[in-house]
Parts: structure tokens; C-alpha cells; sequence
């Protein structure tokens, strides 16, 4: 009969830096650089529509919405874009309404 010490440590002993393991990837982290080589600049994606005050969202501006949709049909997250919460909603909705009457397609097929 177990106690509830032996479910705390477990029957198996505790890991250590074997082939594959976190300790066996070095400095770099694996990634064939060292750390001290590595990029730590960041841009910051900012939302198109909350910077330029000229730029509508419309369904019928197919150009713009194109921007935001990959070659196969799907809305671009926005982590990807940048687009701040309230205008990914917004183009969301546009992206739809222009899918809905044929100036975007729902999705493309593979020719």
C-alpha cells in the first residue's frame, strides 16, 4: 500500500541531463548558435488601421483585405499582422461580409 510520501517522490528516480535532455543541449539551447550570438531585437507590430487614420476597412476594398488572408483563404491571426483586438474584430467581420457575396473566396483549390 502506497503512503502519501511515496506519490510526492514517485518510483521513478528524478531525471538528469541524458541524450535529449534540457542539460544536454549546451549554451545555445540546441540551435546551433551560441547564446551571446543570438538576436534579441523585437520590432513592434503595431495595427495598421489604429496608425494610419486614411485607412477604411471596407468588404468592398478587396485589396486591403487581401493583406490579411493567406493564399489558401484563411484570416491571418493577430499576432502574426499586429492589428490590435478592436480592428481584428472589425476586419473579421469584413473578410466575411466579402466572402459572403464573391469578392474573396472562402477558400482556394488546389489546381
Amino acid at each position: 500500500m502506497r503512503t502519501p510520501s511515496d506519490s510526492t517522490t514517485g518510483s521513478r528516480p528524478p531525471r538528469t541531463g541524458g541524450p535529449g535532455g534540457r542539460d544536454s543541449r549546451g549554451p545555445g539551447g540546441g540551435h546551433g548558435r551560441p547564446k551571446s550570438d543570438r538576436r534579441v531585437y523585437h520590432r513592434r507590430k503595431v495595427c495598421r488601421f489604429c496608425t494610419d487614420s486614411n485607412m477604411k476597412m471596407s468588404y468592398k476594398d478587396v485589396d486591403t483585405l487581401r493583406y490579411f488572408v493567406t493564399e489558401r483563404g484563411k484570416i491571418i491571426p493577430r499576432r502574426i499582422t499586429g492589428n490590435c483586438a478592436l480592428h481584428q474584430r472589425a476586419l473579421t467581420v469584413e473578410i466575411k461580409r466579402a466572402r459572403n457575396i464573391a469578392l474573396l473566396p472562402f477558400m482556394v483549390t488546389e489546381s
